[in-house]
């Protein structure tokens, strides 16, 4: 009796195994079936961003329309003088840098970007760039509305050279860059305004450097 009862008690449990294994069984996705919300790689966040960046280099020539790095003023933006500039994707938005080598020593410049490429003129790069467009802004009647023209919705780069007139900017925006990227930053003389009707109004433009997405 006792191995009559030991083999029915080894079926019981053999079959509640199989049952439970079954329904397990149920549960497990298969090929094709639902697996949660894609995650993408660091391979694929990386190419994210790096589509948004833009980046421009050069040494200052006289005005041409081929020059990468363009002179307007000489006497305040030296042939020869070299800038590189950046404007790269972060967790708060885009960061945008600019440097500069041989400038004037110990001096105050301004820099925006603008939409367009520098050029052979001093307005070759149009109107200042802006996160949200301003919809009273024409060729020409810059922005000057302070809720549009701003350090919040514009890129705005305060320079301050040393005895060797380099110098070196960085800013934080709160936006990223997509299908419209700055084509430019252009060198001011003077400061930075916010007073209503002169928003980022600066002086004449002294120099220009063509960026390009990466």
């Amino acid at each position: 009796m006792s191995g009559i009862t030991s083999d029915r008690s080894h079926h019981v449990w053999r079959r509640s195994t199989l049952v439970g294994i079954g329904a397990v069984l149920v549960f497990i996705p298969i090929g094709g079936a639902y697996r949660g919300p894609a995650i993408p790689t660091p391979a694929a966040r990386y190419d994210s961003l790096r589509s948004t960046v833009v980046f421009g280099s050069g040494t200052l020539t006289t005005p041409s329309s081929k020059s990468k790095a363009i002179s307007y003023n000489p006497d305040l933006a030296p042939i020869g003088a070299a800038m590189t500039a950046t404007v790269i994707p972060t967790s708060e938005g885009s960061m945008a840098e600019l440097t500069v080598f041989g400038l004037l020593p110990n001096r105050a410049y301004v820099a925006y970007a603008y939409t367009k490429a520098c050029g052979a003129t001093a307005d070759a790069a149009g109107r200042r760039f802006q996160n949200h467009l301003d919809p009273a802004e024409s060729a020409r009647a810059p922005s000057t509305n302070p809720e549009y023209a701003n350090p919040e919705n514009e890129i705005w780069l305060d320079v301050r050279t040393d005895a060797a007139g380099a110098g070196d900017s960085r800013t934080t925006v709160p936006f990223t860059l997509s299908d419209r990227t700055p084509g430019s930053f252009v060198v001011h003389d003077a400061v930075l305004s916010t007073t209503k009707g002169h928003a980022g109004k600066a002086g004449d433009r002294v120099a220009c450097l063509t960026l390009s997405r990466r």
